[in-house]
């Protein structure tokens, strides 16, 4: 079958690679119908995330129709067509009963490099390095799916295929963020971040009542299309000072929530901006916290600071003093998708959530490559590409 791998630090190619196989009881093999491309998977493809190898499938974020189940699936039948989350749970550890399924104890089969990197495994997840499983990625014409009685659900025939695309981790990323960062009605919320994610962050605000939601980012386009498609205030930090302003906005006092949707390669302007990224690639940090910093000085006193964006390892000039003279609520979190796809989807079919919006390139998956390029560049107002297979019907 085609599949697109990573072959090296900016290097893709849509290769022949195996088939893949039951390998387990509770394991179902999907054909690709819809895969998109994500921010995250530009930290992997830069070289910035650990344990990659050359011939890696890459891609987590997809939609398919199920061609072969394993004996011990109940839930799912030749022909379905499923949306599956990211990350994969198996259903029956601690962290998964406790609704914390990017935690899982048992879906990653290289746990060591987890637990040497952050104290402990991470569970499993679709292509992204030996860190989450060396699991094969949705990029390819058909995907192993485990535990997919817990991970894959099935799409109501009222939502289309790009949307209930999304379904799969930009919006249980972004709803995330809003849920667990505590939105509440009445409050302010700011989301560093236009793509899709923090679109999706800034819908589910509203959604939950807050007052006020401003997004920020630099792309006119991706600032224009989160004032029509989520009803969010915007503002371009390369012409406005985002600290002031939101001041100003909140009466002074700062919002309540600041939701960070960017990650390691944030960009900014300014000598700090500079530093980050000069240490970044000298390898002198992994990641770039820029937009982290400015949510941590641009949040209330007492306020909630949720991370988002994905970060690899070490980052410099962290400004916990802030923290902890503010009083924040500081927290972060993979995307715990089994907890809210199916609530997603059935939002999707009452029409109170958009998403196609995000497609803003469709293309079939030989252009893989291609379609990466204009993401990462943000060329032709490029906000996701998304990769077709034969049963894509739009």
């Amino acid at each position: 079958m085609k599949a697109l791998c990573w072959q090296g630090v900016n290097k893709l190619s849509v290769e022949q690679v195996p088939d893949p196989e039951l390998l387990n009881d509770q394991d179902v093999i999907v054909r690709l119908v819809a895969g998109t491309t994500c921010g995250s998977d530009l930290h992997l493809i830069g070289g910035y995330i650990p344990a990659m190898r050359a011939g890696d499938v890459i891609g987590h974020e997809f939609l398919g129709e199920v061609v072969e189940t394993g004996s011990a699936v109940r839930r799912h039948k030749v022909g379905d067509r499923v949306v599956v989350a990211s990350f994969i749970g198996c259903g029956r550890c601690w962290y998964c009963a406790n609704d914390l399924w990017s935690l899982c104890d048992n879906s990653n089969p290289y746990p060591g490099i987890g637990q040497a990197l952050f104290g402990y495994e991470t569970s499993g997840a679709f292509g992204y390095s030996r860190v989450t499983g060396a699991l094969r990625g949705s990029h390819a014409e058909y995907v192993r799916v485990p535990f997919a009685d817990y991970g894959a659900f099935p799409v109501p025939d009222g939502v289309d295929d790009t949307s209930a695309l999304f379904a799969s981790d930009a919006v249980p990323t972004g709803w995330m963020g809003a849920d667990l960062g505590g939105v509440k009605p009445g409050d302010v919320v700011a989301v560093w971040g236009c793509g899709a994610v923090g679109q999706m962050a800034a819908r589910a605000a509203i959604l939950l009542g807050a007052e006020r939601v401003i997004s920020i980012d630099r792309l006119p386009e991706r600032l224009a299309m989160t004032e029509r498609y989520v009803g969010a205030e915007t503002l371009n930090y390369t012409t406005t000072d985002i600290a002031a302003e939101l001041r100003e906005r909140t009466g002074g006092r700062g919002p309540d929530v600041c939701i960070e949707a960017v990650g390691m390669e944030a960009h900014s302007h300014g000598p700090m901006y500079l530093y980050d990224q000069v240490k970044q690639q000298l390898r002198l940090q992994t990641d770039r916290p820029t937009a982290v910093r400015q949510a941590i000085h641009a949040c209330r006193k007492g306020g909630t600071v949720f991370v988002l964006g994905v970060f690899a390892g070490m980052v410099d000039k962290f400004p916990l003093g802030a923290v902890l003279n503010k009083g924040l609520t500081l927290h972060a979190s993979q995307q715990h998708g089994q907890r809210y796809i199916p609530m997603l989807l059935d939002r999707m079919a009452k029409g109170e959530l958009a998403t196609a919006h995000l497609a803003t390139h469709t293309m079939p998956l030989d252009q893989a490559v291609e379609g990466y390029d204009m993401f990462k560049e943000k060329t032709d107002g490029c906000v996701r590409a998304v990769f077709t297979g034969p049963g894509y019907t739009g």
